[in-house]
């Protein structure tokens, strides 16, 4: 193999490692930040002046007849605006109430959850379509009776990646568990054993998310999670097969992304055979999740494809539950 070869293969993966491992890459669509939108309202325009008609001839009026006084048109004055019956105002201020509230809430009574109390899923990360392995991911996580979870994850470069550059990234999310599923509360990340600075931290009673990147709190919806969180929320969407909507923090930033359907599908995997059902966020970048509706819908494939066209895919290897 030429070494110009050699040496731009190398150049190239190592870019490509470096873009998905690096602190600043989402493996979940990588939307900008939603822009605020802004109303201002404004007077129409004035219609334009209808060109003025020739008076018409004045016909002769009986004697008997007095003349009407021609009024002088002047502007009409605008109506007042009438304040709405008691019941009406009561139901509008309800519907246009504040989602912060104003008094802490009682914590919500944890759920059962569905998948066993521990486990460990492991995976093997290829670029490109051709199966070149550049890394490694493992995923545990844990459910206490007292109705908390906590859920870590690790990536690493494997082979010739790891020799160009050895990343190992880390992260942890932990919460409660409630009737609609996960509710994180901390998200915590690590690159070579150092703080990556791309945390999070869940005020639901404000519904709001303080990220350590800027230094930022954000406004947040009920259900949103954090981007580890994610792949096990999936297990509690009430119809996956018809689509969902879903805000996940990633560490620096927001949003709310669109999971479609794309039906199911059989994947013969290292970990197994499982039947899927495969969804889809599409943004800048597009996320791909299958997951095994037989196994707790665990997510057992990932792929990424970036706006560059560049494909990540995330499969998993082995399954591990008591």
């Amino acid at each position: 193999m030429p070494l110009a070869f050699l040496a731009a293969l190398a150049a190239s993966l190592g870019i490509h490692v470096a873009a998905l491992f690096g602190p600043d890459v989402e493996l979940f669509g990588g939307a900008d930040e939603p822009v605020t939108l802004r109303a201002e309202l404004q007077p129409p325009p004035a219609a334009p002046k209808a060109p003025a008609e020739p008076k018409p001839a004045a016909k002769p009026r009986p004697k008997t007849a007095k003349p009407a006084p021609l009024a002088t048109a002047k502007a009409a004055p605008e109506a007042p605006v009438l304040p709405a019956p008691p019941e009406q105002n009561s139901e509008i201020e309800q519907k246009n109430e504040p989602t912060v509230a104003s008094q802490p809430s009682a914590p919500p009574e944890p759920a059962k959850p569905l998948l066993p109390a521990s486990g460990t899923i492991r995976y093997a990360i290829f670029m490109g379509t051709r199966g070149f392995q550049i890394g490694r991911a493992e995923h545990t996580w844990e459910f206490t009776e007292d109705g908390r979870y906590r859920l870590t994850g690790m990536t690493e470069t494997v082979g010739l990646a790891a020799l160009l550059k050895t990343i190992r990234f880390e992260n942890e999310s932990s919460g409660r568990l409630v009737a609609g599923g996960l509710q994180p509360e901390l998200y915590r990340t690590r690159k070579n054993g150092e703080d990556a600075n791309e945390n999070a931290d869940f005020d639901w009673t404000a519904a709001a998310v303080h990220l350590s990147r800027g230094d930022k709190t954000l406004a947040i919806v009920p259900g949103t999670q954090d981007i580890l969180s994610l792949n096990y929320q999936l297990a509690y969407l009430p119809r996956p097969d018809a689509g969902a909507s879903v805000g996940v923090v990633t560490g620096k930033k927001y949003g709310r992304y669109a999971l479609d359907s794309l039906g199911e599908e059989t994947l013969e995997l290292k970990a197994g055979r499982f039947r899927t059902l495969h969804l889809r966020a599409m943004g800048n970048d597009v996320t791909e999740i299958w997951i095994a509706l037989d196994h707790h819908r665990l997510p057992v494939k990932i792929r990424f494809t970036d706006k560059k066209g560049d494909v990540y895919e995330q499969v998993a290897t082995e399954i591990g539950m008591p």
